[in-house]
């Protein structure tokens, strides 16, 4: 089977280093670039971090472009509360031996777009939508070029995780959002319904670190200080694994279900600011525009995301 080509663009966070790790274990995905975003913590903290990711992965021939650093409209919001400082606390972290790349994230996407025969790129979006907000912004022809966008972000019936409305991928460029949900891009939204059923419970941080290969090692000691945080807040074993549900979602779609669904944008109300309105009674008869991911196989994922990050 040909590999599904995909373009991970990030704001490395634990959990982006994990979803990029499986990315890079999977043979049914070609990683073709990674774009940063800022996030989680700024521009050159993700940039350097993505970087730092491809080589405990051994794989530095996987390039990483800079791109937006602050949100389309608004003053970037970060998560050093939960990330830590560098983003990627809880394991010694290094610079990587490749730069980055000179060309900018944005002119990256455009030209792999264009390049690449029609409908064949999959953009899977873990961070804050402005790198691709800004691509639809700049060139509307390649949306019509893009096979897929999936992407972690919102939340409907769980809430959000920044504010009570909003996720935080979602709140940081609410703008970016819209102009995304709004591009007629097929999408497929994981949303905190699905990710928070996902949880790095010690035993399955322990079966990780049992791979004994440098990437589960480092990803184990990532996950124990970044799960630290929402045990305290949810009162769970472990923390929701947010980003690799957008890569798992790539190689064993049947572990998940969801619907179709109208999915808007809340950028007005200072209330809830970010929030994702999700129509799944469909009771707005507006038209669907992403499928919504709502459940999974934990056991499943878990799986998948174990055996393959003990194969890099």
């Amino acid at each position: 089977m040909t590999p599904r080509k995909i373009i991970i663009d990030t704001d490395p966070g634990q959990d982006d280093a994990a979803a990029i790790m499986l990315a890079l274990a999977s043979p049914e995905l070609e990683v073709l670039g990674i774009t940063a975003v800022a996030g989680n913590v700024p521009l050159a903290l993700t940039a350097r971090n993505a970087g730092i990711v491809t080589e405990i992965c051994g794989r530095s021939d996987v390039p990483v472009f800079a791109g937006a650093s602050a949100p389309l409209k608004r003053k970037l919001v970060t998560a050093e509360h939960v990330h830590g400082k560098t983003g990627l606390d809880g394991v010694e972290l290094f610079e990587p031996a490749r730069p980055l790349e000179t060309g900018n994230a944005v002119d990256f996407i455009i030209e792999t777009l264009r390049n690449e025969p029609e409908r064949t790129v999959t953009l899977c979006a873990l961070g804050p939508l402005t790198n691709i907000a800004t691509v639809f912004e700049r060139v509307p022809g390649v949306v019509a070029r893009v096979k897929e966008i999936v992407l972690m972000g919102g939340g409907f019936f769980e809430g959000g995780n920044i504010t009570p409305s909003a996720e935080f991928n979602i709140y940081v460029d609410p703008e970016a959002a819209d102009i995304v949900f709004r591009s007629g891009a097929p999408i497929t939204m994981m949303p905190l319904d699905v990710t928070h059923k996902v949880l790095t419970t010690r035993a399955r941080v322990q079966r990780l670190r049992a791979n004994g290969n440098r990437p589960s090692v480092a990803m184990a000691g990532m996950l124990e200080f970044f799960e630290r945080f929402d045990e305290q807040k949810y009162g769970t074993d472990g923390g929701p694994l947010h980003d690799p549900t957008v890569i798992a979602w790539l190689i064993d779609p049947g572990m998940f279900g969801g619907r179709d669904c109208n999915v808007r944008i809340e950028t007005g109300s200072e209330l809830t600011l970010g929030a994702t309105v999700v129509d799944w009674w469909k009771v707005t008869g507006l038209p669907e525009n992403a499928f919504v991911v709502d459940s999974v196989d934990s056991e499943r994922f878990f799986d998948l995301f174990i055996e393959r990050v003990g194969r890099l």
